[in-house]
């Protein structure tokens, strides 16, 4: 097909629409200026933000609801370095996006230094791969990069554009289209054979689903074959969900709770078959960390890239989709399971170690919250001492209903990502939860909520420390030092840029808030001032 002349940035923009990109977060230079008139024009909006890392969770939280690749934009230099967190983010935590740079002409950047680096080299160890866009080229580099950004394992991809590159006419005689490689699944073979019978014979088998699984949207498979062989399941944080997390077969979230391990690692060393479907252990603690022996248990491991990562070794390794392997796998005779009780006494020494009946503090702020609010509510954690509670306690009813930074362990991620979770899905609640500190590294948000004018609730607990690092300097018997910062009025700062906000320090002044929030006209800062040292024993 031949197409009449168009910038090079047109291209680039259109074949972003085409993936079903509606949504690009960044704050303009003038070297992005035709870029972001590009992406208007292709039907992209874009939305101001008050800091480059935010745009890139709000992108995140726009993929979590739509499934397209997020898009962060960032002028030069300070712009394209501020952006740097939240793409490495996406790169540990298996998020597809396209990361769109300005950049001056290569002839320019010999004699005028002003603002200049090398984008690309600061881009590429945290990255899939890096581009700079030419005119000429423009359509098969932005094919590249949504396909190097969305097959596999997900994650980052970065296009540099120089200036005058992005306002070039160009002509592009055939648009051209990568074909979608089809999904592998086991071959016919001795080691198919062998997943057959150890399935067969499995008397106590285990699954471990990770993030990979709900990539790969296997929750319908899953939940058949757990179903069909009775076996019972742990998730990592950011595969909650990914069944119900109400199913009888449901264990619960693991990755950063020694108290959680204290039951789930004993009941994954009990179990004479482990299926790994998904599993990506870079969401996983020490703790986890080579917790069986391939050659005493039989272990299958299901997952979209090789392991080169060491944390554990299977006993066969398939690398392919992980929904059409098990509906392969499971062709095998089911035979009864985990007959002597050993599943429900797992749930009720978790729903021991993690009671929901505490009169206040953090568990009391998660309770009452998840009480209050539908099940439909999309959530979202900030890292910290909250975030391991909320993960343990926090039930979802669908993948990526609670969406966090559990590979990278960012702080300052929960208020952009449930804004770009609203963004995308306005008719949904959306609720983050931040501690104090992560809040006050992106309160500068909330004036992007007030002028988008959307309605999230945000959660901050307040007990003025970082009392996750607190904590571990306790633990060491270290002196308290660094972790104890100022107790602010963050009522007054949500009010400042035109939020309604509560303080509340009971169940009953939290559920009073909650219901207001649900029916505001404007987002919600809700305060819950917790003691200092709530979490000790807790986590």
């Amino acid at each position: 097909m031949t197409l009449s002349s168009r910038r090079a940035a047109d291209f680039l923009a259109e074949r972003l629409y085409q993936a079903g990109c509606r949504h690009a977060f960044g704050m303009p230079g003038g070297e992005v200026l035709t870029l972001i008139d590009a992406l208007r024009k292709a039907d992209i909006e874009f939305t101001l933000v008050k800091h480059e890392n935010s745009a890139g969770f709000m992108a995140e939280g726009v993929y979590h609801r739509t499934g397209a690749p997020g898009i962060l934009v960032a002028t030069l230099g300070p712009g394209a370095v501020n952006g740097f967190n939240s793409i490495a983010n996406a790169m540990q935590d298996r998020v597809p996006m396209i990361v769109l740079t300005g950049c001056v002409d290569e002839d320019e950047a010999l004699t005028y230094t002003h603002q200049v680096m090398d984008h690309r080299a600061v881009f590429a160890p945290i990255t899939k791969a890096t581009f700079c866009l030419t005119a000429n080229g423009a359509d098969i580099i932005a094919d590249k990069a949504v396909g190097i950004a969305t097959e596999g394992r997900p994650g980052p991809v970065h296009i540099d554009v120089p200036i005058s590159v992005a306002d070039t006419q160009a002509t592009v005689p055939h648009l051209r289209r990568r074909v979608v490689a089809s999904k592998l699944s086991p071959t016919d073979g001795p080691d198919l054979d062998l997943a057959h019978d150890w399935l067969a014979q499995a008397v106590r088998p285990v699954m471990i689903i990770g993030v990979d699984a709900v990539n790969d949207d296997a929750g319908v498979d899953i939940m058949a074959f757990v179903e069909r062989f009775n076996i019972p399941f742990i998730t990592t944080y950011k595969a909650k969900g990914i069944v119900p997390e109400t199913h009888p077969l449901c264990l619960g979230g693991a990755g950063l709770s020694p108290l959680a391990d204290q039951v789930l690692v004993p009941f994954v060393k009990a179990a004479d078959l482990i299926i790994c479907a998904g599993y990506d252990p870079i969401e996983m603690r020490p703790g986890w960390c080579e917790i069986w022996n391939p050659s005493e248990v039989n272990v299958i491991d299901i997952t979209a890239a090789p392991n080169h990562h060491y944390m554990h070794q299977a006993t066969l390794s398939f690398v392919a989709d992980t929904g059409s392997s098990l509906r392969v796998i499971g062709s095998a005779t089911s035979r009864s399971t985990w007959e002597s009780g050993e599943i429900e006494e797992a749930k009720s020494a978790l729903r021991k170690i993690f009671p929901r009946d505490e009169a206040w503090g953090p568990a009391a702020v998660i309770d009452e919250c998840r009480q209050c609010l539908p099940e439909t509510t999309l959530a979202t954690a900030d890292s910290g001492a909250h975030r391991i509670l909320l993960s343990q306690m926090w039930t979802c009813y669908e993948p990526r209903g609670l969406m966090q930074s559990s590979a990278f362990c960012t702080m300052g991620c929960a208020v952009p990502l449930a804004m770009g979770a609203k963004i995308a899905s306005p008719d949904r609640p959306v609720i983050s939860f931040s501690g104090d500190a992560g809040f006050l590294m992106v309160a500068g948000e909330l004036a992007t909520a007030a002028e988008l004018g959307i309605k999230p609730i945000f959660v901050v607990f307040v007990d003025a420390s970082l009392a996750l690092i607190e904590l571990k300097q306790r633990q060491r018997q270290l002196k308290n030092h660094a972790v104890e910062f100022g107790l602010h009025n963050y009522g007054a700062i949500a009010r400042a840029f035109g939020g309604d906000a509560y303080t509340v320090g009971s169940r009953i002044e939290l559920r009073a808030a909650l219901k207001h929030a649900q029916k505001a006209e404007t987002f919600t800062l809700i305060a819950a001032t917790i003691e200092r040292g709530a979490y000790d024993g807790r986590l």
